[in-house]
């Protein structure tokens, strides 16, 4: 079992499942209990619960306490450090995109001049 970890590790791993990636793709539709996050999946209640228990130590959601029901949400703050992460390497392929764009343009116009 891992010892204390950074969040944004936490939450890069519990991602690193697409049983819980599905689960948090349902829980940004609204709030749902563990008997309807687990109906797409073919797998026992316990299975899911151990899904979300991963999930819930990321801190990607909270179960809330309504009498018997305990619904599931998904919680915002762990995913916004996981795109300002990405953001930054979003812009360094973007400029490299950009880069590359402009050498092909380049080449283009080389091979259109000296046909």
């Amino acid at each position: 079992m891992q010892t204390q970890t950074d969040p944004l590790s936490a939450a890069f791993s519990a991602l690193a499942d697409p049983t819980r990636r599905a689960i948090i793709a349902r829980l940004a539709a609204g709030e749902a209990t563990v008997n309807e996050l687990a109906a797409p999946f073919d797998m026992s209640l316990p299975a899911v619960s151990k899904h979300l228990k991963v999930l819930e130590r990321a801190g990607l959601i909270s179960r809330g306490r309504n009498a018997q029901w305990r619904p599931c949400r998904l919680e915002a703050g762990p995913l916004k450090e996981i795109s300002s992460w990405v953001e930054r390497y979003r812009r360094f392929w973007e400029d490299s995109f950009d880069r590359l764009d402009s050498y092909l343009k380049d080449i283009q116009k080389e091979k259109g001049h000296g046909g």
